[in-house]
């Protein structure tokens, strides 16, 4: 019996920015919205609401993926452009146990009203 807690205590979660990390692939985790906006302007907006609401720990302009610490939470965001006028971003939480879709949509919901903002000045 305790060998199979073993078994489902570990495991690992693919993360947007192509790597992987420990937890139960339990729940959906990643929330995704697209804007016609360019990836620089969806990048900006996503640093700083990371920066707002937490550590921001991996900030690679090259893929344009994030990789932050918010709340106790886990949270790698990914931006890329899907075509010449659209592009993507995708939140992706993780808590202790699994994913947590409430949070990863908080912060996307805060990266559109940032990109909003933005837009305004």
């Amino acid at each position: 019996m305790f060998s199979g807690l073993l078994v489902l205590a570990s495991g690992c979660v693919g993360t947007n920015d192509g790597r992987s990390t420990g937890g139960l692939p339990i729940g959906r985790d990643t929330i995704s919205d697209r804007y016609e906006r360019p990836v620089n302007q969806l990048a900006a907006a996503a640093r700083v609401v990371l920066n707002r609401n937490g550590k921001l720990l991996v900030d690679n302009s090259v893929n344009n993926s994030f990789e932050a610490k918010v709340n106790e939470h886990k949270v790698w965001v990914k931006v890329f452009a899907v075509d010449s006028k659209v592009s993507e971003v995708d939140v992706q939480v993780r808590g202790s146990v699994g994913g947590d879709l409430v949070e990863a949509h908080e912060l996307s919901k805060q990266i559109a009203l940032q990109l909003m903002a933005a837009g305004n000045q």
